[in-house]
């Protein structure tokens, strides 16, 4: 079964939602206001005096070369080199905090707005009626709508999202021209797509029984699970194209007809593992967040372990007794827990991006193409699983026993994907990062 059968869930369970996404908002204000607003302002004040100190060494400089002796303009190149490290030090520095706390903000906005709708849009459905059964069949059909609203959302936030971008560019203060047309399609597109993950997760909560595959090769094997390993087989089709464009590039191949056309010699290859390999701290975001995939995935392991574990009993060590003192609060917080690790990885990812942002690594060079598609396609796929996470925590504490023996299948199968995102970035790092 994909969950229990819980035709008697009423609708103010929904109501939790709504109070967890006003929690979420508060939580994600409190984070921009601290590193953003807050440090980041202080740190933006230190750029700002580095920049000045810059300017006055760049003047000495001027004027050492216009009438100093050789001593002179040798001291004041000196200072103007300190001057720089420490102007971009700063930059660097202020990007840092400012990005975090933008990128903490505009993430529990948007957990907000998925516990939020969702939970509002369910709350307000009618109920079913308490004597509703399910049958026993493995084979039992069980229309949604949300595959439809989902693909409509989708299409509707696609054809707006051009003017959504430039609407936040203009917001955010950029010499950019707002279109307000295309801001307003895309967000009704995403409030259509979240009504549909929110109309499938009540359908998940309530639960139906498992189909199960009846053709070969899958024949006796859960629908779910089989379709998860397609899926999983996709998307390693997808990431093997930007390995590939990655390594031809890399390796300096060049078709015939560029070759013949003088274009091999005009490339840019210049990397990101250029740029991040030849020093330890600008490694440190991607190998923190190389970590933080894989301790994610053993706690999604271990939420399983826990869900499918009759006889589970707390640990015997006071502090993890505590913290995971029943199965279904442990079940819970080890998905908490792989969430706020895969919401460290995009905080990181987003600092690092603005960092070679900032010393001039940029999509529109071949290099840079390729590696922000590829880091950014795996960066999406972290998030997409961060959302469908939100769903499972909400599940683990709804319901009375939470997830179980009967329903852990849904911890399986997600495990399946988010193993595929670990492994993915397992090899994503070493390619892009350090060859």
């Amino acid at each position: 079964m994909s969950g229990s059968l819980h035709p008697e869930v009423k609708n103010e369970i929904w109501m939790k939602t709504v109070l967890i996404s006003v929690v979420l908002l508060v939580v994600g204000i409190i984070g921009y206001a601290v590193l953003a607003g807050g440090i980041g302002t202080m740190k933006h004040h230190a750029w700002e005096d580095a920049h000045d100190d810059l300017d006055q060494a760049e003047a000495d400089w001027n004027t050492a070369n216009e009438t100093g002796t050789l001593e002179d303009k040798e001291a004041a190149s000196d200072a103007w080199d300190t001057a720089h490290h420490a102007d971009i030090d700063a930059h660097l520095s202020f990007l840092t905090w400012d990005t975090a706390g933008k990128t903490i903000l505009v993430m529990f906005i948007i957990y907000a707005a998925f516990y939020g709708i969702a939970g509002f849009f369910n709350s307000i459905q009618p109920e079913d009626d308490d004597d509703h059964h399910y049958g026993d069949d493995h084979e039992e059909h069980h229309g949604s709508a949300s595959p439809i609203l989902m693909a409509g959302g989708i299409m509707l936030f696609m054809m707006g999202f051009p003017g959504f971008v430039t609407t936040c560019k203009a917001l955010l203060g950029l010499d950019y021209d707002a279109d307000m047309g295309g801001f307003v399609l895309s967000t009704i597109g995403s409030a259509i797509l979240i009504i549909g993950i929110g109309n499938w997760w009540n359908e998940d909560l309530k639960g139906h029984y498992e189909q199960i595959a009846t053709s070969h090769p899958f024949a006796g094997q859960d629908i779910r699970k089989a379709g998860m390993w397609i899926f999983l087989i996709s998307e390693t089709m997808v990431f093997a194209s930007f390995f590939s464009s990655y390594l031809r590039m890399r390796t300096g191949w060049c078709t015939e007809w560029a070759y013949n056309a003088g274009k091999c010699d005009v490339v840019d290859t210049t990397t990101a593992s250029d740029l991040l390999r030849h020093d330890v701290m600008t490694l440190l975001p991607g190998a923190i967040n190389t970590f933080a995939l894989i301790i994610s995935s053993y706690t999604i392991v271990l939420a399983l372990k826990a869900a499918k574990d009759i006889n589970w009993e707390p640990s015997s060590n006071p502090l993890l007794a505590k913290l995971f003192p029943t199965r279904k609060k442990a079940v819970r917080n080890y998905l908490i827990v792989t969430l706020s690790l895969g919401s460290l990885f995009i905080i990181l990812k987003l600092v690092e991006w603005s960092h070679l942002i900032a010393e001039g690594f940029t999509i529109d060079t071949q290099a840079g193409s390729i590696f922000y598609v590829a880091t950014g396609a795996h960066g999406l796929h972290v998030f997409i699983g961060l959302l469908v996470m939100l769903f499972m925590i909400f599940k683990a504490d709804a319901l009375e026993e939470g997830y179980n023996e009967e329903n852990g299948q849904g911890i399986e199968y997600f495990g399946l994907y988010w193993h595929f995102v670990d492994l993915a970035w397992v090899a994503i790092f070493p390619a892009f990062y350090l060859y």
